[in-house]
């Protein structure tokens, strides 16, 4: 993950993130602001990089540690986020089952 800056501005934009894959060698330029946080950045990569190489298993940056440790902060927060919703799904879903095996097996044990 990098940036390319001092580029002139187009449309409000005056830098590039480029994301490259390391298996793939896949390469994701995305038009953005070299003032750009962490909280963006996690959005900008969620919605161009993320839905089509998943999570990553490292980030490297030439930028200060400290923002790559806010950037895989914020990651992990939005992962923690969408599977919550799949727990409690799965939660749903086995509660639902017990309770229709439970209730099946008590009205088929007293006929």
């Amino acid at each position: 993950m990098d940036f390319i800056t001092k580029l002139p501005v187009v449309a409000g934009k005056d830098a590039i993130l480029v994301v490259c894959d390391r298996l793939s060698k896949m390469t994701h330029f995305v038009a953005t602001t070299k003032e750009t946080l962490a909280k963006e950045l996690v959005r900008l990569f969620r919605d161009n990089v993320w839905k089509l190489h998943g999570l990553p298993e490292s980030v490297v940056s030439d930028r200060r540690p400290q923002f790559a440790a806010e950037l895989t902060k914020e990651l992990n927060r939005i992962v923690k986020f969408t599977n919550s919703g799949l727990s409690f799904s799965l939660f749903l879903f086995l509660f639902l089952f017990l309770f229709l095996f439970i209730f099946l097996f008590f009205i088929f044990r007293n006929n």
